[in-house]
């Protein structure tokens, strides 16, 4: 788990230099389109998904003003109509493949995705296939720069708020809990008044494989075709990220 967050926080860091931008913001917009149609409407204070969804936006610099016209049309009768749909399969050297999608036509998607794993060595599987192989978690991602209270006594803190698992990193702090606690946790953080660069739940495997690195270079790359695509939300998978391999793909970046 620590290797996955620790790449994770590496590709937030780069994020205010990466060319996937306008992809962000893409992602961040249809996140807010959901939260408001399927969350309860466009008020923060009452669709804590939505509060999470506008969370996400900022941690990607999305601007305020960007923010609020998302909303602004996501409440209008004009508004895109997305669907949320998941898709499982395995890559090169056997590794599983979870893929969460929004999108407004499925049979695009689906034909996309398809052709994704095909083109990498890898194969579609059918859905519930694979989703035994990860677990549901909260997974909130702070910079420690936005701590100012007592390191330990914000732990104890995070304890209470439903913190199943810490990791410290050197300019990170990446919260996990449980799914049902969630909500709990980000009813915790907004009471301490800390700016989370990041709040989501996010499927962590449940059993890593370790490949040697060129191999594993290939399944990051394959990973960054999957993001590449407009429709693609969030990519999961039970490759091992190991520190030699964050290591290389610091260097080569």
């Amino acid at each position: 788990m620590a290797g996955h967050s620790k790449w994770a926080n590496i590709k937030h860091r780069k994020g205010a230099q990466d060319k996937k931008r306008a992809k962000q913001f893409t992602r961040a917009i249809k996140e807010i389109s959901v939260a408001v149609k399927d969350g309860g409407g466009p008020d923060p204070e009452s669709n804590p998904g939505l509060r999470n969804a506008i969370s996400n936006a900022k941690g990607v610099n999305m601007p305020k003003d960007t923010i609020e016209r998302a909303i602004k049309k996501a409440s209008g009768a004009d508004a895109d109509n997305y669907e949320l749909v998941t898709f499982e399969g395995y890559g090169p050297n056997g590794i599983a493949f979870f893929i969460e999608c929004t999108t407004d036509n499925t049979n695009r998607t689906v034909a996309s995705v398809r052709s994704t794993f095909s083109k990498n060595g890898g194969n579609l599987g059918t859905n519930g296939s694979l989703e035994f192989l990860f677990d549901k978690k909260g997974v909130f991602t702070i910079e420690r720069e936005k701590i100012e209270m007592d390191l330990e006594e914000f732990e104890l803190e995070l304890i209470e708020g439903g913190a199943s698992k810490i990791e410290k990193e050197e300019d990170f702090i990446t919260i996990y809990t449980d799914f049902n606690d969630f909500g709990l946790m980000s009813s915790k953080l907004e009471d301490l008044e800390i700016e989370v660069k990041s709040s989501e739940v996010q499927r962590i495997p449940l059993n890593t494989v370790e490949l040697p690195v060129e191999d594993a270079k290939k399944i990051l790359n394959l990973v960054d075709k999957f993001e590449d695509d407009d429709d693609v939300q969030n990519v999961y998978h039970n490759m091992e990220i190991t520190d030699e391999l964050v290591a290389e793909m610091e260097h080569e970046d």
